[in-house]
């Protein structure tokens, strides 16, 4: 037994998910793929932006994958350790900007 939760070997078996349900999995992986294309962005700068939603989604399995494949695509610690810091500076601000609705409530209690 592993004495982590999560096992990187994990990772390898993704493709599998495919198994218990044939034609959603095959349609994500169908997306997934187009999204990380050529397009409007480059495969870099996908591969960046994912890395910083990795860590805001707190996902291992991600953090390796994208870790890996943003050294492979030439991006420097620098910018992947910036790139964290505006997914964390967003996360942050997102769950600041919520208590609006807490003070919003509070007020409305108040009255």
């Amino acid at each position: 037994m592993s004495k982590n939760y999560y096992d990187a070997a994990d990772l390898r078996k993704f493709g599998k998910i495919t198994e218990w349900s044939e034609e959603l999995g095959n349609k994500f992986f169908d997306y997934y793929g187009k999204v990380f294309e050529e397009g409007a962005l480059t495969a870099r700068e996908k591969s960046l932006i994912a890395l910083a939603v990795a860590h805001t989604e707190q996902c291992p399995y991600c953090i390796d994958a994208y870790t890996k494949d943003s050294l492979q695509r030439g991006i420097t610690k620098e910018q992947m350790m910036e790139a964290i810091h505006v997914g964390a500076a967003i996360k942050s601000g997102a769950t600041l900007v919520h208590g609006v609705q807490m003070m919003n409530k509070v007020n409305k209690l108040e009255m």
